[in-house]
């Protein structure tokens, strides 16, 4: 979770393998009456864990946080 923490606070936006936006209805999500584009992250490349977030600014909010592959993406 440290390496997770590291590049979510340096790079959220990079586009990796294990970090990409999400796509179709899972792409944007509404907080306050403003849209963000919504992303996963993959804290390993093998593992079914998921972190979803979305940044405003230079903000980083962690929306959902899933130990398996969430239903949603499959």
């Amino acid at each position: 979770m440290s390496e997770t923490w590291d590049f979510l606070t340096r790079t959220p936006q990079q586009t990796t393998v294990t970090n990409y936006p999400l796509e179709g209805s899972l792409a944007v999500i509404t907080r306050g009456g403003r849209s963000f584009q919504r992303w996963q992250h993959k804290p390993t490349l093998k593992g079914s864990a998921r972190v979803w977030f979305y940044v405003d600014g230079s903000t980083v909010y962690l929306e959902q946080v899933h130990t398996a592959h969430p239903n949603e993406t499959k």
